[in-house]
């Protein structure tokens, strides 16, 4: 075993032993997708391309069909440390934390992880400041990272302190045992009570810094539930459930059926509006989980931000004045 290790890398990696039961071929790359949650498709893409994936003792393609029978050796490098991210004093509002995880109320204007032209200032550099130690889990770049908030988006979000934990909590949001509630005030008013938009997103054809609704072949299956909690005159306040978890799904879906969320600088466009917003009106007001560890079931609730109370409450005058 040590000597297959030293062929795939360097390092005290993990190799995995497999065996492809399934009558029918299939690629390796989806077979191993669904065989490893914990890792992304890009990930074990990234594994495959750099030859860490063996099918029969031969070096695997991600278009490799297995049949009943293959042997199937994966390495997985060791993760790499984060020389990159440095911890940084931001402030961060906790809800709830213990040995295995921490949630958190996001702030707008936080985005979420680095990425290319956004090397720090991250909720990511956030939490490393307050758990020095948080190990180099979920990719170097997204240490303990279980879902993402858009930079403006506030609320709840939750952050595994451990590979266990962050596992768990992954499949339980694929397998919807995790639920994910939003607010959001709308432009108009939906002729519905509540309804549920289904559209494939994808890169947007023309702006590739945008996402659109495309069609199956270019994007990826989302699917939002909307029910209207309140009329506004011209808007509307919606809380939306998610059962996928696509970028800027909810504010793809809304600008989709012609509702964009208000205040949104991408999917909307500029209109006049009472007060100054930091960004597009989207709250995670609630996030429902089973503790990855002792299977409790968790509600956490985030109050919400002041622009957002502050625009509801001037709206609700506007209505109530109308009435009169």
């Amino acid at each position: 075993m040590e000597e297959l290790t030293k062929s795939f890398g360097e390092g005290e990696g993990e190799l995995l032993k497999l065996n492809y039961p399934k009558p029918l071929p299939m690629r390796l790359d989806r077979w191993l997708t669904s065989q490893r949650k914990e890792q992304s498709r890009a990930r074990i893409q990234k594994f495959i391309d750099a030859g860490y994936v063996r099918v029969n003792g031969i070096t695997g393609k991600a278009k490799t069909p297995l049949r009943k029978g293959d042997e199937i050796l994966l390495w997985i490098p060791p993760p790499e440390p984060l020389t990159y991210l440095k911890p940084q004093a931001i402030p961060i509002e906790i809800i709830f934390e213990d040995n295995h995880l921490i949630v958190l109320n996001k702030q707008a204007g936080l985005t979420v992880h680095p990425a290319p032209g956004n090397k720090d200032g991250t909720l990511v550099n956030a939490v490393l400041h307050h758990c020095p130690n948080l190990p180099g889990i979920s990719g170097k770049l997204r240490p303990g990272i279980v879902h993402r908030l858009d930079k403006d988006t506030t609320g709840c979000i939750v952050i595994a302190k451990s590979q266990e934990a962050l596992v768990k909590l992954q499949v339980q949001i694929q397998k919807r045992i995790a639920s994910r509630h939003y607010l959001g005030i709308i432009h108009g008013v939906p002729k519905e009570q509540q309804g549920t938009i289904i559209g494939p997103i994808g890169r947007h054809p023309i702006d590739r810094k945008k996402y659109a609704v495309v069609n199956e072949e270019s994007g990826r299956y989302a699917c939002t539930h909307w029910y209207l909690k309140e009329r506004l005159r011209n808007y509307s306040l919606l809380s939306f459930k998610l059962d996928t978890g696509r970028t800027h799904q909810i504010r793809v879906h809304c600008a989709h059926i012609g509702h964009p969320i208000i205040g949104d600088p991408t999917y909307s466009r500029c209109r006049k509006l009472p007060i100054s917003l930091p960004g597009q009106l989207l709250h995670a007001e609630k996030l429902e989980f089973n503790h990855p560890i002792t299977n409790d079931r968790m509600i956490f609730v985030a109050p919400l931000p002041k622009s957002f109370d502050n625009l509801l409450a001037i709206l609700r005058k506007r209505v109530n004045q109308n009435l009169r």
